[in-house]
């Protein structure tokens, strides 16, 4: 390799360190900035963090987007701590690169507003089957133990949403997956929206 091009790549890493890096920040801020919706407990939130990072995993590529995903919750962690011992933290995380992952790796081969779009519907279709998953088996259990709350509590905030939600399966079945949907509808509209308009800035 010439010293030319070890000097082009070397550039390259850094700016591509320093893109994810930026981007990383910028999720967590907007994390800071979360709502409630009126059909879900009051602990799901939906935020436009995960537009970020979807961004970021379009224009720089699947690994960027988990490297941005992965930043966020750290400086989650760093700067509000954690009442759950990292257990909801990493649902969120898994929740988070379940999403941007596959869309971006579908993306990076097929890079048209049809490829796009098919991609985010993988990454909500795969966001809302993990979430599922990680609520059940993590998430739910976490809040459960951590806020001392008795797992019956948490079910009876679905119930008094949703009568249906009887145990933590339809918890899952009619809080957690509505709510993933609707996130992932919401985070992939304003990424198409977005992503043209950013996209010159992050290919510098």
């Amino acid at each position: 390799m010439s010293a030319k091009s070890m000097v082009s790549t070397k550039t390259s890493r850094v700016q591509w360190i320093a893109k994810v890096s930026i981007m990383g920040a910028l999720a967590f801020i907007l994390m800071l900035f979360e709502i409630s919706l009126p059909f879900a407990p009051s602990f799901y939130k939906l935020g436009f963090d995960e537009v970020i990072v979807l961004l970021g995993g379009f224009a720089l590529g699947p690994l960027a987007g988990a490297a941005i995903e992965t930043l966020k919750i750290v400086l989650n962690v760093c700067f509000q701590g954690t009442d759950t011992a990292f257990v909801g933290e990493l649902s969120n995380l898994l929740i988070g690169l379940s999403l941007v992952i596959p869309s971006a790796y579908f993306y990076k081969y097929h890079k048209t507003l049809k490829g796009a779009l098919i991609s985010l519907v993988i990454g909500v279709v795969s966001m809302a089957l993990i979430g599922c998953l990680a609520n059940y088996f993590i998430a739910l259990p976490a809040y459960s133990t951590f806020y001392g709350l008795p797992m019956e509590v948490i079910v009876g905030m679905g119930t008094a949403i949703f009568p249906l939600v009887k145990d933590p399966f339809t918890f899952v079945l009619f809080m957690t997956l509505p709510f993933n949907i609707v996130k992932g509808i919401v985070v992939a509209v304003v990424t198409v929206v977005l992503y043209k308009r950013v996209s010159p800035l992050l290919h510098r």
